[in-house]
């Protein structure tokens, strides 16, 4: 003998329903960037393999060779990224909380010569004045990276409502515990937007290491250009388009995570 059945009220279901379609569209913007980059990678393999390639052509498009190239470009990209966010964000803390406007000037002004000035001219510059390489290039993605999240850390601790902080301190919190516990957890989407930014943005300008014999997928690109080689140009091109795309979306899902609740 079974039970009484519970009959769910037309509330809950259109409740449930509610929470379902919110969801959805949360899964899509997760899932989309992965669906879209897996095509466009099996359709340039595709193409690639009903190619009849020449013996230059099939030395650079082979997967130990890709495989070599990417790593490089993913080591500089994420090394770069990581400096940038241990030197920025402590600048845009000392930053929000010096009183001083020529101090502020000084600092924002040198992080915006590094974005102002275009990205090869950065690499060339640094590699006319010091040497050549993989450290040069890691130098020269810093410097270029640098803005985004030093001002996304400024302002993010800007936005933290004084109220907040006043009681903070009111429950005897030192200021280090108050910017600790509070200020930087609040901060955090915003600081975590600029480090994305800074992602993207490294793993583009990676592309001109090449132009100081630091590696990268820039290799491809140029070797295609200078051979007139198309096929290695697009697998080249991409290729660092789908590391941008992937890197963006690995960065946003962990910033949806690490985000504050009722933020």
């Amino acid at each position: 003998m079974t039970g009484p059945q519970v009959v769910p009220s037309a509330t809950t279901v259109v409740q449930t329903q509610n929470v379902q379609r919110r969801g959805m569209p949360v899964l899509l913007r997760r899932t989309m960037p992965l669906i879209v980059v897996a095509v466009v990678l099996l359709l340039t393999y595709a193409w690639v393999t009903s190619l009849e390639l020449d013996s230059i052509e099939r030395r650079t498009l082979n997967a130990g060779y890709i495989t070599s190239r990417i790593g490089e470009h993913l080591v500089l990209s994420i090394i770069a990224s990581v400096l940038v966010a241990v030197l920025a964000i402590p600048a845009g803390i000392a930053v929000s909380r010096s009183r001083s406007k020529v101090f502020r000037g000084i600092v924002i002004g040198i992080a915006n010569i590094g974005q102002a000035t275009p990205a090869i001219g950065v690499v060339i510059l640094l590699a006319i004045v010091w040497q050549t390489g993989f450290t040069t290039a890691l130098l020269a993605l810093v410097i270029y990276s640098f803005l985004p999240v030093l001002q996304n850390t400024i302002t993010g601790l800007a936005q933290v409502d004084p109220n907040i902080r006043e009681s903070a301190r009111g429950m005897g919190m030192t200021s280090s515990q108050v910017l600790c516990r509070v200020e930087l957890p609040l901060a955090s989407p915003v600081i975590l937007a600029g480090f994305r930014t800074a992602l993207v943005f490294a793993v583009g300008v990676a592309t001109v290491a090449t132009f100081i014999n630091a590696g990268g997928l820039g290799d491809m690109i140029i070797n295609g250009l200078k051979l007139q080689r198309y096929p290695v140009l697009v697998v080249g091109a991409v290729l660092v388009a789908a590391i941008a795309v992937l890197i963006d979306w690995a960065a946003g899902v962990v910033e949806d995570i690490v985000r504050p609740k009722g933020l």
